[in-house]
């Protein structure tokens, strides 16, 4: 219900209204194929940790071998392995036919003579088939915490890819909110630029009045239609910016976005203290369950001085043919099996200090990661204060560059000032409006930074 309810409300915005921010939140999260390529990655992680877990109940196998051999051994064995092997077998008949000589007595070799005899049976025996079916069932018993250690750590592997999931959806919001704060600056700017443009199409026609009654010159015509010109070309270039951020809000969402609901030009200032940072930020959550990680290394390392024990069951049966008298040709073996590697050049030993020294390398890593996040949240916080302090007084500089030009444009009607006086208040008036724009830009993106810095989505 909950997909249909989502691909609804796609539907919707798209037919009825312009999107808004929180749809297109609830979009990227749920459309973007980046996020979906490491939300698979935690699907493999957790077969991972099946795998291992599953090699604690052991394996069941079972093999068919189909054989034909004249060999004697081979010859003798199938038989043997068939429960179908008899005194003929052994070329009885040939040592019963020398009986007569040795009850006889007549002949004083004829025992060495008989035991000399080669069982032609037995050496040149006929071609015989070979049908096994055999079921093996294996289980390790005990492995010195190898298995265990295993399973731990691809847990914590798995945990590590939901963390994967939980950094690109950060990245991927934080995007999207960027990408509207953007829009609102962009249209912000197009409708400063076109109250210019209407301000300054109001002083041509000033102008043109002026020329016909002989107090303007051409020359001034022709620097508002150069202004004019340069003011437009501003315009379409910030058309062009939003056009290319819609096709990249319409990557995001791996959907078509042509329109969507402005917000405000300044983003809010979250309440977060550092504390708060450092306990919902991710990357110091990686940090530290890679520190666990490496702890539990030690542990699979240490296994290797752990000898290993197994069990074993087979159940076979053996015929000339494919389960030829099963039943009767059945046989059973159980036993157990244990293995110890002794003596390995003291590389395990090697090992569990590598694993040790890794260990301590990724604590080290974890209180820097630490340390890092802390120093990166009093910079951007730092710079939002600045931001703040800054616009507040470029807001000033602007309105005073904006009574200027005011008063500069009644000062041309009136012959006090030139024309080329006039562009260049406005020129000034435009360059603070926009250093006031960039400015706020910088402030959001800031903001947004700070808030992808402690929360994650």
């Amino acid at each position: 219900m909950k997909r249909y309810g989502f691909y609804f409300l796609c539907l919707c915005s798209a037919l009825y209204g312009s999107l808004t921010l929180d749809q297109a939140v609830d979009i990227v999260k749920k459309s973007n194929l980046e996020i979906e390529v490491a939300k698979q990655k935690i699907l493999s992680a957790s077969q991972k940790v099946k795998e291992v877990s599953g090699k604690n109940f052991g394996s069941l196998e079972l093999t068919q071998t189909v054989m034909r051999s004249d060999d004697a051994g081979n010859a003798f064995g199938f038989k043997l392995a068939r429960r179908e092997a008899s005194f003929a077998d052994f070329g009885f008949d040939e040592f019963l036919a020398q009986m007569p000589n040795l009850m006889s007595g007549q002949d004083p070799d004829a025992g060495a003579k008989t035991l000399a005899i080669e069982p032609d049976k037995l050496n040149y025996p006929d071609a015989e088939n070979y049908f096994q079916t055999k079921l093996t069932y294996k289980i390790p018993l005990y492995t010195g915490g190898q298995l265990s250690s295993y399973e731990k750590l691809l847990k914590k592997m798995e945990e590590f890819a939901q963390l994967d999931v939980k950094s690109v959806i950060r990245e991927k919001v934080f995007e999207v909110k960027k990408s509207f704060y953007n829009m609102a600056l962009l249209e912000a700017t197009i409708s400063h630029l076109n109250t210019i443009l209407e301000n300054l199409q109001t002083l041509e026609n000033t102008v043109r009045s002026m020329m016909k009654e002989g107090y303007a010159k051409e020359i001034d015509l022709l620097e508002v239609q150069a202004k004019k010109s340069g003011v437009e070309r501003m315009i379409n270039q910030m058309k062009a910016r939003k056009e290319l951020l819609y096709h990249y809000l319409s990557f995001l969402l791996n959907q078509e976005v042509t329109d969507i609901e402005i917000v405000s030009e300044d983003a809010e200032m979250p309440n977060v203290s550092v504390d708060e940072v450092v306990s919902g930020n991710l990357d110091i959550q990686k940090a530290y369950l890679g520190r666990d990680m490496s702890r539990d290394m030690v542990d699979v390392e240490k296994s290797k001085y752990f000898p290993m024990v197994g069990a074993f069951a087979e159940i076979q049966t053996t015929d000339d043919t494919f389960l030829g008298d099963a039943d009767d040709h059945k046989s059973w073996t159980i036993g157990a099996r244990l293995t110890w590697n002794i003596f390995n050049g003291l590389t395990d030993k090697a090992s569990v200090e590598r694993a040790k020294v890794e260990a301590l390398q990724r604590a080290t890593q974890t209180e820097l990661a630490k340390k890092g996040i802390i120093l990166k949240y009093k910079k951007i916080t730092t710079e939002i204060a600045n931001y703040n302090d800054e616009i507040a007084r470029l807001e000033k500089e602007f309105q005073l560059a904006d009574r200027i030009y005011q008063n500069y444009r009644e000062y041309y009607r009136e012959n006090l000032k030139s024309m080329n006086d006039v562009i260049i208040k406005q020129s000034q008036q435009i360059e603070k409006k926009l250093q006031l724009l960039q400015l706020k830009n910088k402030r959001n993106e800031a903001i947004l930074e700070l808030e992808k810095l402690y929360k994650g989505e």
